[in-house]
């Protein structure tokens, strides 16, 4: 093992910290500071910060030419209150760490120590903390930065805690491993009335409330029976919380998702269609806009194999598991590399991913990153 006890202590501690201190999708600074300290002592050759926005990435040199292997981990929290007596708890309110990427910074972290150490023999590692993962703005942002250029992969991998899946055990799959998905905020205007005077005015209500189960209704199927079809209500504002008015406005906002890409635009098209009818028949205006847009997660043959080698010679157990209906923003690294995610288990009792009372398992630091240094050293020596 790579990593001494003194390295497992101090590792566990620091993700406590950054547990402590969440920041949402886009406000990283501190947490990149943070990453950029750590750093500081394995001595990379190379290291990017600002990547992306707040992204970092540091580079790790063999001696001989070779491919460059890219980890990635992500460094935002999520906007949710923790409800928690722990001692590490999030300081800061309505925001907190519940989603583990707190312990996956800390896990691609443990591999920089391993490779202070150890350099690869030939080509290069690259350590991606990566901004964003939660709105799907992250991965993006970075690929689209100029200075990717300089550590752009020819292998990509991640790593994912899941709960409901025994502490440990590994889920890993070819082909689609998460799905498409996308925010519709659909807006209609009317006209505002007095409330006693609602024929007066127009009044999205009755287009709003139809909208909602007509959406829902274009839902069918599922990953494990082959295609997913997925329409879910988030979020609805009709008017203004005032009993002496009658509304002119109304939102809704519901998310999209379905197995792979190509599918997303006939289930787009048929939302589209529904909002534009509902709007027609009550005499409304209507807007669309779209958000958080994440592209499916496609793992590739050769990266699934890596992993696979890597899980057996550290006798991991694992399996193949199912295409998970949430989204991922490391699909996009599939577009510049052969990559692949596979996912931890977190406990099959731990609290779920977005849960208030989620933490991360701490045990799970030296796991992955024991798989994930065993694949690099087969890919680079």
């Amino acid at each position: 093992m790579f990593l001494t006890n003194h390295d497992i202590v101090e590792l566990t501690a620091w993700r406590q910290k950054l547990h402590a201190m969440p920041e949402i999708s886009g406000e990283e600074v501190a947490t990149a500071a943070e990453v950029i300290a750590f750093l500081a002592e394995t001595a990379p050759d190379k290291v990017l910060s600002g990547l992306g926005n707040t992204g970092v990435a540091a580079v790790f040199d063999g001696a001989e030419p070779g491919p460059t292997v890219l980890f990635r981990c992500e460094l935002d929290a999520l906007p949710i209150e923790e409800i928690s007596d722990i001692p590490h708890r999030s300081r800061l309110s309505g925001k907190g760490h519940m989603c583990g990427h707190d312990g996956h910074t800390a896990t691609i972290a443990a591999l920089a120590r391993g490779f202070a150490k150890d350099r690869p023999k030939r080509g290069r590692v690259v350590l991606l903390f990566q901004p964003a993962e939660e709105t799907g703005a992250g991965a993006a942002a970075v690929i689209a930065d100029p200075r990717f250029a300089e550590i752009t992969p020819d292998y990509a991998f991640s790593l994912h805690n899941l709960p409901g899946l025994p502490l440990g055990h590994v889920w890993l799959k070819e082909g689609i491993a998460n799905c498409a998905s996308r925010g519709l905020k659909i807006t209609l205007t009317g006209k505002t009335a007095h409330a006693s005077m609602p024929e007066t005015g127009t009044s999205p209500m009755r287009a709003i409330a139809g909208l909602m189960p007509a959406l829902t209704d274009l839902s069918g199927g599922t990953v494990a029976g082959g295609d997913l079809v997925l329409a879910t209500v988030g979020h609805v504002r009709l008017g203004e919380p005032a009993f002496g008015i009658a509304p002119g406005y109304a939102e809704l906002w519901v998310t999209l998702r379905t197995t792979t890409n190509d599918q997303m635009q006939a289930l787009v098209d048929a939302a589209e269609q529904l909002a534009r009818q509902a709007a027609d028949a009550g005499g409304l205006s209507l807007e669309t806009s779209y958000h958080e847009i994440f592209s499916h997660c496609d793992n590739h043959p050769d990266a699934v194999e890596k992993l696979r080698a890597a899980l057996d010679a550290e006798g991991v157990a694992h399996e193949a598991g199912e295409a998970l209906r949430a989204s991922e923003d490391f699909g996009r690294f599939g577009a510049v590399s052969r990559s692949a995610m596979f996912y931890l288990g977190a406990g099959e009792k731990h609290p779920a991913l977005h849960n208030p009372d989620y933490d991360f398992p701490d045990d799970l630091i030296p796991i992955g990153a024991r798989i994930l240094m065993r694949t690099a050293r087969d890919l680079l020596g």
